[in-house]
């Protein structure tokens, strides 16, 4: 199949759809539960169900997509099936919520979330489907850009959607998923070899090979001689936990530490957010001319000295508004700096992956890549949070120090992963 650079920003289209939605499910989810008088850490608890399902079912569903073969393609039933139940959960949930069964409501938001993990990793895995790999880091920068793009649609414009009727933001997101996934289904064509020519292939001969597929993508974490897959997946681990962490706590660290309001570091994390959408794709042509490894590696030194920078500048003396002042702006020159930094090793790391193994099981090691990923997402805040408790709030930069460190060290021994002629 011809490679055409156009197809990325149509694929792009389906990262932009999920993008919006993700941010209107975090922002107003937890208000509609709180109404039900549920404690805080239940509603926690309830917000982790989605990376629950994503650690189970993205590598099994990826694993069971490489073993696909319809007319449609190898990805496209998981996202014809997957897009259009979670949009139909997915709006239902502001209707919901004023039938006061809290129970009804959960049930939605289980199956949205089950819908919607049911077609992540084979969109994901499209990118490497249609796209060489030596291209593939500047992929991976447009789709990037494109999912920044669509959270940002999301903050700015469903504010004034919700303040008009909650049901408005949840409307419009799941028109936009659909619309993304339609342009997606419309102008991308998968490859002429993962779709039925001829014969058939039955339901149960896919779950065989895609059971088998995923006991041998495990093996190859854990048992191959040649140990770079699990020192990357061990390194994604490690730099998604010490940058969840100051993304979960940052606006309870400058509050209650720096004494600032949580308004204001919300917007420095805004201000993160649109640099590493801006930088996506420069990250992915930066990692195809000087190497993914080297690209990543200057990604963790810039949010290491980020979360150190964080640290010193958080203990001045801060009964001093002017120190107060100049915390500030100092965080207006360090987060867009670190924005960078996790844009290198963001764009760069998923390829590195995927060009472990061949394309025929690329789906697959994209469930293992997101996996580790989302395992990060429950493991990180509990994790800072037991340790802010124990020793104060200088512990959340502390603890995401220790772990970039870790994949700074971990990375050290990945061996394989650059681009492919």
């Amino acid at each position: 199949m011809k490679f055409k650079f156009w197809n990325l920003f149509i694929l792009g289209f389906g990262f932009f759809g999920v993008s919006v939605l993700w941010p209107l499910y975090n922002s107003y989810v937890p208000i509609f539960l709180k109404n039900f008088d549920l404690s805080s850490f239940a509603v926690g608890s309830i917000m982790t169900i989605d990376n629950i399902f994503a650690i189970f079912m993205l590598p099994v569903i990826g694993a069971l997509s490489d073993q696909t073969r319809t007319r449609f393609g190898r990805r496209m039933p998981y996202i014809m099936i997957g897009s259009p139940l979670a949009a139909i959960m997915f709006v239902l949930i502001p209707f919901l919520k004023d039938f006061n069964s809290l129970w009804l409501l959960m049930t939605v938001i289980i199956f949205m979330n089950f819908f919607m993990a049911l077609f992540r990793s084979p969109v994901v895995a499209l990118m490497p489907d249609i796209t060489p790999s030596k291209y593939r880091s500047q992929a991976n920068g447009i789709i990037n850009f494109m999912g920044g793009l669509g959270a940002l649609l999301a903050y700015f414009a469903g504010k004034p959607l919700y303040d008009a009727n909650p049901v408005y933001p949840f409307i419009a997101g799941a028109a936009l998923m659909l619309i993304g996934n339609i342009v997606l289904f419309v102008f991308v064509k998968e490859p002429k070899e993962y779709t039925i020519s001829e014969g058939h292939v039955s339901v149960g001969s896919v779950f065989r090979k895609g059971s088998s597929d995923l006991i041998k993508n495990l093996k190859d974490v854990f048992l191959a001689k040649e140990k770079s897959l699990l020192f990357i997946l061990l390194s994604i681990l490690f730099w998604f936990i010490g940058f969840n962490a100051i993304e979960t706590f940052f606006t309870t660290y400058v509050k209650y530490h720096v004494g600032i309001a949580e308004s204001t570091g919300a917007f420095i994390l805004g201000i993160f957010s649109l640099t590493f959408m801006i930088f996506s794709i420069p990250a992915g042509i930066i990692g195809s001319k000087m190497g993914r490894k080297k690209t990543i590696f200057s990604g963790i030194i810039i949010v290491f000295l980020m979360a150190v920078a964080i640290f010193y500048f958080g203990n001045t003396d801060m009964n001093i508004q002017s120190n107060k002042d100049f915390f500030i702006k100092i965080m207006y020159i360090i987060f867009p700096i670190g924005g960078i930094g996790w844009a290198l090793i963001n764009v760069n790391s998923l390829p590195m992956v995927v060009d472990m193994t061949t394309t025929e099981k690329s789906g697959g090691y994209t469930g293992l890549y997101y996996f580790f990923s989302m395992a990060a997402n429950i493991f990180a805040p509990p994790l800072a949070g037991f340790f802010m408790d124990k020793k104060g709030y200088n512990a959340l930069l502390v603890f995401s120090v220790v772990f970039f460190l870790l994949a700074f060290f971990t990375m050290m021994f990945v061996r394989k992963g650059e681009a492919k002629e």
